[in-house]
């Protein structure tokens, strides 16, 4: 107990977190070649699922290059600032560091359904959502602004009196972990470990176009947040992964870019200023006339 409560230097941590972030990457590439096997011998690779997987790692690439130019500054610029106003000063040790790694992943938890639930922020988290495909290559595919929503959600934990680097911590371990979760190569987990954790079974279902898995299983790390707060859904039939509306599109900018467009065109052609503002805060497919009678929006999505 006394090795838990033993203070951490926060320049082992970064580097810890740099090898763990560093190191997965590597092995993820080894699995996805796994996988590619996998999808040969089951007679299920294509030039689209190859197409798929390099338009993966290219919108990965545009994403790295906009957090280096812009957003990777703000995101530094945002916790330090509000550091100086931390309501506790938590101790750097691994009892603080677990607890941190929880709170993030509720923390995830929300940031997710929100990027689900409001159109600003599905217009960038579509992206990741827009492959038909499910393997570890698509954990890679990210949006544009998908450096920026997280720093809003976490900045709570540093004002709380976490060091930000321990929150840093936190994020890329919650994000390693899901990172393991894109792939059909695992079935169900026995029955205990799909009760408390996250599971490929469990994001398989977040990943499905299906009526009944839309806006489903948000959770990081732990299930238990979307069987607390209703979001749960079981894997039962099968899973067709992709948006409702298909980009049908390999193109790393169409996949990229995709849901600004999208979002665009939606406030463009909404009349009256007070609806325009309606589609950037209402879900995917709100419209007056939809609201006004009842209607579901699109994927209760």
């Amino acid at each position: 107990m006394d090795a838990l409560l033993t203070p951490i230097s926060l320049t082992w941590l970064e580097r810890l977190e740099i090898f763990i972030d560093d190191w997965f990457f590597v092995i993820a590439l080894g699995f996805l070649v796994f996988e590619l096997v996998r999808y040969y011998l089951y007679k299920k690779l294509s030039w689209t699922l190859i197409g798929d997987t390099l338009t993966n790692y290219a919108t990965l690439a545009m994403f790295i290059g906009l957090t280096i130019l812009f957003l990777g500054a703000f995101y530094i610029a945002a916790f330090t600032y509000v550091w100086q106003f931390a309501i506790f000063d938590i101790e750097v040790n691994w009892v603080t560091v677990l607890i941190c790694i929880v709170l993030a992943d509720l923390v995830y938890y929300w940031e997710h359904r929100f990027l689900h639930r409001v159109n600003i922020g599905w217009a960038t988290h579509s992206v990741h959502h827009s492959s038909p495909f499910f393997n570890i290559s698509v954990a890679y595919r990210f949006g544009p602004m998908d450096s920026f929503w997280p720093v809003l959600f976490h900045l709570p934990l540093v004002l709380l009196g976490f060091n930000p680097v321990v929150v840093l911590f936190a994020e890329v371990v919650v994000q390693v972990y899901q990172t393991a979760l894109h792939t059909e190569t695992v079935g169900k987990l026995p029955r205990p470990v799909e009760a408390v954790m996250n599971t490929p079974s469990h994001h398989r279902v977040h990943h499905g176009s299906n009526a009944e898995y839309l806006d489903k299983n948000y959770a990081g790390i732990f299930i238990i947040w979307d069987r607390m707060f209703g979001t749960f859904a079981e894997e039962k039939e099968a899973v067709t992964y992709g948006l409702t509306t298909p980009i049908n599109s390999v193109n790393p900018l169409v996949a990229f870019l995709h849901g600004f467009y999208r979002l665009g065109r939606d406030v463009w052609s909404m009349p009256g200023l007070a609806n325009k503002v309606g589609v950037l805060l209402n879900p995917p497919g709100w419209s007056p006339k939809r609201s006004k009678q009842g209607i579901p929006t699109q994927g209760d999505k």
